[in-house]
């Protein structure tokens, strides 16, 4: 188990890179860290509910060995069945955006399972180069978690 809670504590990056670009859908996307709780504060015409619930899901997940498996699952689909022209090169799939081919994969990915395998093992990832907390990882890193969770979020809404 993850301790995400703590990973994603009292962020000051999170709802910046994660609910901002959901702003069209929920209004709000400033985030309030709830120190007795330990989860952010819901409010109205907020992701802060689903984010709390989200957070706890992939704290519980089965951490995989490679997440890049998981998120290749969603780009082999958009490549079979979308007939995307993308490919791997050298451990990247170039040809369109990652965080595209994740979305449009997403919506093969029953329960989002392999995206929220993918996040967890980005976390686990993180935690084993020391980036002990979402505002503490690489910069490249946390863009692509925080797609991640964007995408995820935008599904289950």
């Amino acid at each position: 188990m993850i301790d995400t809670r703590t990973f994603f504590s009292n962020s000051e990056l999170l709802g910046y890179r994660v609910l901002r670009p959901l702003s069209h859908i929920k209004g709000n996307w400033e985030l309030m860290w709830d120190v007795d709780k330990r989860q952010y504060e819901t409010e109205e015409e907020s992701y802060a509910a689903l984010l709390n619930q989200l957070i706890e899901e992939i704290g519980r997940a089965a951490v995989p060995s490679r997440y890049h498996d998981n998120e290749d699952c969603l780009a082999e689909y958009v490549r079979s069945s979308l007939n995307w022209k993308i490919e791997k090169i050298g451990g990247r799939w170039i040809g369109e955006d990652y965080a595209a081919i994740l979305e449009q994969g997403g919506f093969h990915d029953i329960d989002e399972e392999n995206l929220v395998s993918a996040a967890a093992g980005r976390i686990v990832a993180a935690l084993n180069r020391n980036q002990c907390r979402f505002d503490d990882m690489e910069q490249s890193h946390q863009k692509m978690l925080a797609d991640v969770i964007a995408i995820i979020l935008y599904r289950r809404t």
